[in-house]
C-alpha cells in the first residue's frame, strides 16, 4: 500500500475522524454511530479500508464505545504500549495497514467473552460494511 496522503485524508474525513485516526484523539463516550449497533458485517478502517473487526465479535460492554473481543486477524492491528495516562499503562490499538489510531484494548475485566478482552474502538475510526443477504 502506498503511504497515506495526509492532505487528501484530511479533506476526505470529518475533523473528529481525522483527529482520532491521525492524532490519537478520542470521541466522547456514548456518541458514536456504532456504539450500540447490532448490524451484521465487517468493520473497516475509515482511513484505508483494512478489515479490522467483525460483528460476530462485537458485544455490548456498556463502556460507551463499540467493543469487540478480538480483531479479524492478528495482523489486522498493531498494539503499542500507551503511557499517556501514567501511571496507568494502556495498550493502544492501531491499524496495521496505515498506522491510524483506533482505540485501546483491555483485558481481565471479567466480560463474558471468549478472550476476556475488550477492544474499545472509536466509532469514527470505523466504517461498517454491511453483509449482503
Amino acid at each position: 500500500m502506498k503511504p497515506i496522503n495526509e492532505d487528501e485524508l484530511k479533506a476526505r474525513l470529518d475533523p473528529l475522524s481525522y483527529a482520532v485516526l491521525r492524532e490519537g484523539a478520542t470521541e466522547r463516550a456514548f456518541t458514536g454511530e456504532y456504539t450500540d449497533t447490532d448490524t451484521i458485517g465487517s468493520y473497516l478502517c475509515k482511513a484505508c479500508d483494512n478489515v479490522l473487526f467483525s460483528s460476530e465479535t462485537k458485544f455490548h460492554s456498556g463502556c460507551g464505545w463499540p467493543s469487540f473481543y478480538a480483531p479479524t486477524a492478528d495482523d489486522a492491528v498493531t498494539l503499542i504500549e500507551d503511557r499517556s495516562l501514567a501511571p496507568r499503562i494502556r495498550t493502544e490499538v492501531r491499524c496495521a495497514k496505515c498506522d491510524s489510531h483506533l482505540g485501546h484494548v483491555f483485558s481481565g475485566e471479567g466480560y463474558d467473552v471468549p478472550t476476556d478482552e475488550r477492544w474499545c474502538i472509536n466509532s469514527v475510526s470505523l466504517v461498517l460494511q454491511e453483509k449482503s443477504n
